[in-house]
Protein backbone atom coordinates (compact mmCIF):
# COMPACT_ATOMS: atom_id res chain seq x y z
CA UNK A 1 0.00 0.00 0.00
CA UNK A 2 1.47 3.46 -0.89
CA UNK A 3 2.54 5.97 2.00
CA UNK A 4 -0.45 8.83 1.70
CA UNK A 5 2.28 11.37 0.97
CA UNK A 6 4.12 9.59 -1.85
CA UNK A 7 0.37 9.51 -3.39
CA UNK A 8 -0.66 12.63 -5.69
CA UNK A 9 -2.81 14.17 -3.32
CA UNK A 10 -0.29 13.94 -0.58
CA UNK A 11 2.56 15.09 -2.62
CA UNK A 12 0.11 18.28 -3.79
CA UNK A 13 -0.46 18.99 -0.76
CA UNK A 14 3.00 19.08 0.38
CA UNK A 15 3.64 21.93 -2.12
CA UNK A 16 1.13 23.97 -1.47
CA UNK A 17 2.39 24.17 2.21
CA UNK A 18 5.73 24.98 0.70
CA UNK A 19 4.11 27.25 -1.26
CA UNK A 20 2.31 29.25 0.81
CA UNK A 21 4.62 28.61 4.14
CA UNK A 22 5.80 31.60 6.06
CA UNK A 23 9.36 31.40 4.89
CA UNK A 24 8.18 31.63 1.01
CA UNK A 25 5.84 34.35 0.97
CA UNK A 26 8.70 35.99 2.79
CA UNK A 27 10.80 35.37 -0.18
CA UNK A 28 8.53 36.13 -2.33
CA UNK A 29 7.79 40.17 -0.36
CA UNK A 30 11.57 40.24 -0.66
CA UNK A 31 11.12 39.82 -4.39
CA UNK A 32 8.86 42.37 -4.98
CA UNK A 33 10.89 45.05 -3.18
CA UNK A 34 14.06 44.24 -4.95
CA UNK A 35 12.45 44.45 -7.89
CA UNK A 36 10.65 47.73 -7.08
CA UNK A 37 13.81 49.26 -5.53
CA UNK A 38 15.58 48.44 -9.18
CA UNK A 39 12.80 50.16 -11.24
CA UNK A 40 13.06 52.95 -9.27
CA UNK A 41 17.17 53.12 -9.64
CA UNK A 42 16.37 52.09 -13.51
CA UNK A 43 13.30 54.51 -14.26
CA UNK A 44 13.41 57.11 -12.04
CA UNK A 45 9.22 57.36 -11.97
CA UNK A 46 9.63 60.34 -10.29
CA UNK A 47 10.21 62.41 -12.66
CA UNK A 48 6.87 61.32 -14.54
CA UNK A 49 5.17 62.73 -11.78
CA UNK A 50 6.48 66.66 -11.85
CA UNK A 51 7.18 67.25 -15.04
CA UNK A 52 6.74 64.57 -17.51
CA UNK A 53 2.83 63.88 -16.63
CA UNK A 54 1.60 62.45 -19.82
CA UNK A 55 -1.00 64.95 -21.93
CA UNK A 56 -3.60 62.36 -22.57
CA UNK A 57 -4.23 61.96 -18.79
CA UNK A 58 -6.08 65.26 -18.56
CA UNK A 59 -9.21 66.18 -17.48
CA UNK A 60 -10.98 64.17 -14.91
CA UNK A 61 -8.76 61.18 -15.54
CA UNK A 62 -5.77 63.05 -14.25
CA UNK A 63 -6.24 63.33 -10.68
CA UNK A 64 -7.37 59.93 -10.01
CA UNK A 65 -4.08 58.45 -12.32
CA UNK A 66 -1.93 60.74 -10.50
CA UNK A 67 -3.40 59.29 -7.23
CA UNK A 68 -3.06 55.60 -8.33
CA UNK A 69 0.81 56.50 -9.59
CA UNK A 70 1.27 58.00 -6.47
CA UNK A 71 0.65 55.14 -4.42
CA UNK A 72 1.94 53.10 -6.67
CA UNK A 73 5.62 54.95 -6.49
CA UNK A 74 5.23 55.40 -2.53
CA UNK A 75 5.32 51.67 -2.22
CA UNK A 76 8.49 51.04 -4.72
CA UNK A 77 10.73 53.72 -2.56
CA UNK A 78 10.24 56.72 -4.22
CA UNK A 79 10.83 59.36 -1.90
CA UNK A 80 7.11 61.03 -1.04
CA UNK A 81 8.47 64.29 -0.21
CA UNK A 82 9.40 64.24 -4.27
CA UNK A 83 5.89 63.25 -5.12
CA UNK A 84 4.16 65.39 -2.86
CA UNK A 85 5.79 68.30 -4.39
CA UNK A 86 5.45 67.03 -8.11
CA UNK A 87 1.25 66.91 -6.53
CA UNK A 88 1.99 70.53 -6.08
CA UNK A 89 3.31 71.59 -9.26
CA UNK A 90 0.98 69.49 -11.47
CA UNK A 91 -2.31 70.26 -9.79
CA UNK A 92 -1.85 73.40 -7.49
CA UNK A 93 -2.29 73.58 -3.59
CA UNK A 94 -5.74 72.97 -3.04
CA UNK A 95 -5.77 69.55 -5.33
CA UNK A 96 -2.46 68.62 -5.15
CA UNK A 97 -2.98 67.99 -1.07
CA UNK A 98 -5.88 66.05 -2.10
CA UNK A 99 -4.14 64.05 -4.37
CA UNK A 100 -1.09 63.43 -2.25
CA UNK A 101 -2.88 62.58 0.91
CA UNK A 102 -4.83 59.95 -1.05
CA UNK A 103 -1.98 58.80 -2.49
CA UNK A 104 -0.29 58.35 0.90
CA UNK A 105 -3.13 56.43 2.15
CA UNK A 106 -3.11 54.27 -0.73
CA UNK A 107 0.57 53.40 -0.49
CA UNK A 108 0.48 52.97 3.11
CA UNK A 109 -2.61 50.01 2.43
CA UNK A 110 -0.63 48.69 -0.51
CA UNK A 111 2.94 48.38 1.45
CA UNK A 112 1.08 47.21 4.80
CA UNK A 113 -1.32 44.85 2.76
CA UNK A 114 2.42 43.13 1.12
CA UNK A 115 3.49 43.07 4.74
CA UNK A 116 1.24 41.99 6.75
CA UNK A 117 0.27 39.14 4.19
CA UNK A 118 3.61 37.85 3.56
CA UNK A 119 6.17 38.75 6.05
CA UNK A 120 3.83 38.78 9.44
CA UNK A 121 3.78 35.25 9.73
CA UNK A 122 7.70 34.32 9.17
CA UNK A 123 9.01 37.47 11.26
CA UNK A 124 7.14 37.70 14.41
CA UNK A 125 9.22 34.71 15.81
CA UNK A 126 12.57 36.78 15.18
CA UNK A 127 11.03 39.63 17.41
CA UNK A 128 13.24 38.73 20.36
CA UNK A 129 15.82 42.01 20.90
CA UNK A 130 14.65 44.42 23.54
CA UNK A 131 14.36 47.30 21.19
CA UNK A 132 11.92 45.23 18.69
CA UNK A 133 9.88 43.70 21.18
CA UNK A 134 9.56 47.45 22.84
CA UNK A 135 8.34 48.78 19.27
CA UNK A 136 6.36 45.77 18.88
CA UNK A 137 4.25 46.64 21.92
CA UNK A 138 4.52 49.53 21.12
CA UNK A 139 2.76 49.47 17.98
CA UNK A 140 0.57 46.74 18.66
CA UNK A 141 -0.87 48.24 21.99
CA UNK A 142 -1.18 51.82 20.81
CA UNK A 143 -1.42 51.98 17.07
CA UNK A 144 -2.97 54.98 16.47
CA UNK A 145 -1.28 57.21 18.59
CA UNK A 146 2.77 55.59 17.82
CA UNK A 147 1.40 55.99 13.81
CA UNK A 148 0.28 59.29 14.30
CA UNK A 149 2.92 60.49 15.77
CA UNK A 150 5.48 58.70 13.17
CA UNK A 151 3.49 60.64 10.40
CA UNK A 152 3.32 63.94 12.36
CA UNK A 153 7.17 64.19 12.36
CA UNK A 154 9.23 63.55 8.66
CA UNK A 155 12.78 61.53 7.93
CA UNK A 156 11.26 58.31 8.45
CA UNK A 157 11.36 56.54 5.45
CA UNK A 158 7.44 55.59 4.41
CA UNK A 159 7.95 52.02 3.19
CA UNK A 160 9.92 50.87 6.03
CA UNK A 161 7.38 52.36 8.71
CA UNK A 162 4.96 50.40 6.48
CA UNK A 163 6.72 47.05 6.50
CA UNK A 164 7.91 46.88 10.33
CA UNK A 165 3.98 48.26 10.92
CA UNK A 166 2.59 45.33 9.14
CA UNK A 167 4.75 42.86 11.92
CA UNK A 168 3.25 44.13 14.50
CA UNK A 169 -0.69 43.53 15.57
CA UNK A 170 -1.96 47.12 15.17
CA UNK A 171 -5.57 46.94 13.28
CA UNK A 172 -5.62 48.14 9.84
CA UNK A 173 -8.01 50.96 10.89
CA UNK A 174 -5.96 52.85 12.76
CA UNK A 175 -3.12 52.38 11.14
CA UNK A 176 -4.80 53.87 7.92
CA UNK A 177 -6.58 56.54 9.98
CA UNK A 178 -3.59 58.07 11.66
CA UNK A 179 -1.70 57.65 8.46
CA UNK A 180 -4.64 60.10 6.61
CA UNK A 181 -4.52 62.24 9.80
CA UNK A 182 -0.98 62.35 10.46
CA UNK A 183 0.76 62.75 7.08
CA UNK A 184 -1.74 66.20 6.44
CA UNK A 185 1.12 68.53 7.77
CA UNK A 186 3.85 67.85 6.47
CA UNK A 187 2.29 66.73 3.16
CA UNK A 188 0.56 70.04 2.64
CA UNK A 189 3.80 71.84 3.39
CA UNK A 190 5.90 69.77 0.40
CA UNK A 191 2.87 70.62 -2.15
CA UNK A 192 2.64 74.04 -1.13
CA UNK A 193 6.53 74.21 -1.93
CA UNK A 194 5.56 72.66 -5.30
CA UNK A 195 2.92 74.76 -5.76
CA UNK A 196 5.09 78.00 -5.26
CA UNK A 197 8.28 76.49 -6.84
CA UNK A 198 8.49 78.95 -9.44
CA UNK A 199 8.56 81.77 -6.85
CA UNK A 200 10.72 81.05 -4.68
CA UNK A 201 10.68 84.17 -2.32
CA UNK A 202 7.09 84.51 -2.15
CA UNK A 203 5.80 84.13 2.03
CA UNK A 204 3.68 80.70 1.08
CA UNK A 205 7.22 78.77 -0.16
CA UNK A 206 9.03 80.41 2.58
CA UNK A 207 6.49 79.02 5.29
CA UNK A 208 6.62 75.77 3.53
CA UNK A 209 9.98 75.19 3.67
CA UNK A 210 10.57 76.68 7.21
CA UNK A 211 7.53 74.55 8.60
CA UNK A 212 9.80 71.12 6.92
CA UNK A 213 12.85 72.10 8.65
CA UNK A 214 10.96 72.95 12.15
CA UNK A 215 9.22 69.89 11.92
CA UNK A 216 12.61 67.72 10.75
CA UNK A 217 14.32 69.78 13.89
CA UNK A 218 11.21 68.66 16.01
CA UNK A 219 11.29 65.41 15.18
CA UNK A 220 15.20 64.87 15.72
CA UNK A 221 14.84 66.40 19.66
CA UNK A 222 11.59 64.17 20.26
CA UNK A 223 13.97 60.65 19.16
CA UNK A 224 16.89 62.01 21.23
CA UNK A 225 14.59 62.20 24.60
CA UNK A 226 12.80 58.92 23.93
CA UNK A 227 16.42 56.96 23.47
CA UNK A 228 17.69 58.83 26.94
CA UNK A 229 14.20 57.48 28.69
CA UNK A 230 14.64 53.96 26.98
CA UNK A 231 17.96 54.40 28.55
CA UNK A 232 16.81 55.48 31.72
CA UNK A 233 14.26 52.91 31.98
CA UNK A 234 16.64 49.99 31.39
CA UNK A 235 18.33 49.21 34.74
CA UNK A 236 14.85 49.45 36.11
CA UNK A 237 13.83 46.82 33.78
CA UNK A 238 16.73 44.62 34.57
CA UNK A 239 16.06 45.21 38.49
CA UNK A 240 12.24 44.52 37.45
CA UNK A 241 12.97 41.37 35.30
CA UNK A 242 15.59 40.53 38.23
CA UNK A 243 13.14 40.41 40.69
CA UNK A 244 10.21 38.10 39.11
CA UNK A 245 13.19 35.48 38.30
CA UNK A 246 13.92 35.66 41.86
CA UNK A 247 10.26 35.15 43.47
CA UNK A 248 10.08 32.45 40.93
CA UNK A 249 13.03 30.87 42.12
CA UNK A 250 11.51 31.45 46.49
CA UNK A 251 8.08 29.94 44.99
CA UNK A 252 9.82 27.08 43.00
CA UNK A 253 12.00 26.21 46.64
CA UNK A 254 8.92 26.78 48.51
CA UNK A 255 6.90 24.28 46.74
CA UNK A 256 10.04 21.89 47.21
CA UNK A 257 9.96 22.35 50.73
CA UNK A 258 6.55 21.64 50.79
CA UNK A 259 6.46 18.57 49.17
CA UNK A 260 9.65 17.00 51.33
CA UNK A 261 7.32 17.75 54.38
CA UNK A 262 4.87 15.67 52.63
Amino acid sequence: MLDPAATPDGLAARCTRVLFSPWARLGLLLTLLVCAATAMLMWHPQRLLIGGWPSQLSGPTALPAFVLAYGVCAGAFVPRSVLSFGAGALFGSAMGALAALAGTVLGAALTFGLGRLLGQDALRPLLRTRWLTAADRQLSEHGFRSTLMLRLFPGLPFCATNYCAAVSRVGWFPYLLATALGSVPNTTAYVIAGARASTPTSPAFVLSMAFIVLSGLAALVVAWCKRKSLRGDEPAAEAEAGTEAGTGMERRAGAGADQTGT
